[in-house]
């Protein structure tokens, strides 16, 4: 387990903040980079009504992000087969090698912290 000061988790949220503005890589907002992880990082089925309960927002909140999101290619929805009245968020590649880029540099900017 890795264990970091407040100053130096904050170095590297910082540090991520500023990478994330300089490369050309999309814009995301915090809620939008929310939602995509939740997406990457924990198993499907993954709903507008489901998010928006898991992140305690409105699915208009979660619509809204997933219409910028899905412009960026990195997900994509569908109808639910099973229930019309679903719409299932689904992985991309593109958001997939979106996310594997974030985690990578985290990892480089957290090797950069001082001690």
């Amino acid at each position: 387990m890795i264990e970091l000061k407040p100053i130096q988790a904050l170095t590297l949220w910082k540090e991520m903040a500023v990478s994330e503005v300089r490369d050309d890589a999309h814009d995301l907002t915090l809620r939008q980079l929310a939602i995509l992880l939740t997406i990457y990082l924990e198993p499907p089925p993954h709903t507008i009504r489901g998010l928006a309960a898991k992140l305690s927002v409105t699915k208009p909140v979660i619509t809204r992000a997933l219409d910028t999101m899905g412009g960026y290619g990195l997900v994509d929805r569908h109808r639910d087969d099973k229930d019309r009245r679903n719409v299932l968020v689904r992985r991309t590649v593109k958001g997939a090698l979106y996310v594997e880029r974030l985690g990578d540099l985290i990892i480089a900017k957290a090797r950069e912290l001082p001690l």
